[in-house]
């Protein structure tokens, strides 16, 4: 009895194992395909934002928002 005892923690540490390492695959892979597919707002968008607001944005105030969302 102790033997199966042992093999079946085995195969439950085994199983938890190769749940984890897929699990960390396909997570990754999801969040790269997010990534692609909306990627993060950059200097162009936001001077699109400003200019959709109607005003000419200054380049010290776009750097001041991309620190703050950098933050």
């Amino acid at each position: 009895m102790g033997n199966a005892f042992l093999s079946s923690i085995g195969f439950l540490i085994l199983g938890l194992a190769i749940g984890g390492g897929l699990g960390f695959f396909f997570t990754r892979r999801y969040f790269e395909k997010q990534l692609k597919e909306h990627p993060p707002v950059n200097e162009k968008m936001i001077r699109a934002m400003f200019l959709q607001m109607g005003r000419k944005p200054s380049e010290a105030q776009i750097r001041a928002i991309m620190k703050s969302m950098g933050q």
